[in-house]
Parts: structure tokens; sequence; C-alpha cells
């Protein structure tokens, strides 16, 4: 990506959060997760279905997608595994609601940059532990991209503080 085109992307007033995941990269963050037979998987932003279409066949499967009318702030049903990836402006509003739905696990590509100290910290004080992290990139995505997991009753299997560090 060009100098160019980086400084639109950071510029753009208006974001563009339709990215459609690789089927081989959602198939890498399906098999991250480890499940049971009767867990109930959960795609919120299902789009094309790159991560639906390839859930376990023996699991029950549930969807939103807000341009087919299934808003994912006004899903509540009980599930087990959330697994997508969320638009990155609304992220902060996804983990809460997230959260709220008490899945065992929430497994979700984002921008690198966009794992903070306080969005770990959110999913910490809900019980919710950062259990796996995979680094990728994504041809014509800005920057670095992470599948990132996190387990309920689990511990960070990282550490970070918030000192600033000086001489």
């Amino acid at each position: 990506m060009s100098s160019s085109s980086s400084h639109q992307i950071k510029q753009r007033v208006n974001p563009n959060d339709v990215f459609i995941t690789p089927l081989e990269l959602a198939k890498k963050a399906i098999d991250m997760v480890d499940y049971q037979e009767n867990f109930v998987w959960y795609d919120p932003f299902k789009n094309s279905g790159s991560y639906y279409n390839q859930f376990p066949s023996e699991c029950e499967k549930e969807w939103s997608e807000i341009l087919d009318g299934k808003d994912f702030f006004e899903f509540d049903k009980d599930i087990d595994v959330i697994c997508s990836n969320p638009p990155y402006s609304l992220l902060d509003k996804v983990i809460e609601k997230s959260i709220q739905l008490k899945p065992y696990t929430i497994n979700y590509l984002i921008g690198i940059n966009n794992l903070t100290t306080r969005r770990i910290e959110m999913l910490n004080k809900a019980n919710y532990g950062l259990t796996k992290i995979h680094m990728c990139k994504v041809w014509k995505w800005y920057g670095m991209s992470i599948i990132v997991q996190f387990d309920y009753d689990k511990e960070n299997v990282i550490s970070y503080d918030r000192n600033i560090w000086r001489e």
C-alpha cells in the first residue's frame, strides 16, 4: 500500500468497515477455537459467510448481518462462541455487546493496533482472558491484523503493564 493510500485510509471521514475475510483466514480463526459439539456458534457480521459457512457442521449456528436487517446490537440468544471480523470503528461497542451475550469464547479478527490495554482490561473485568493470538497480513488491508481469542474464566497468555517506561 502506498503512503498516499495509507494517508487516505487514516484521513477518511466515513469508515469503510466492510472487509471480507479470506476463506482460509476465517478457517484459521475457527480452528483456533476449542469447542464441543453442543456449542452454539455465532457470526455477528456474516456478510458473505466467510466464517458462518465454515463453522463446524455438528454445531448449531446463528448469525446477524446489518445489510440483511439482522442487527448484532439487537441479538439476544444464548451462544457459546462468537467468531467473526467486526467493524473496527465500532469495536468498543462490539466488545461491550459481546460481553453481554456471555459466550465461552470471543474470537475476532482485528487490526493489530486495535488490541489496546484498555480493551484487554474491558474483557478481563468481565472474566475473559486473552488466550490466543495469531498475527497475519491480508493483502490490501492496512497494516497487520491479528486474530484474538478471549475465553471465559481463563488467564491472559500475555503479560502487560500500563507503566510509562523512561530512562
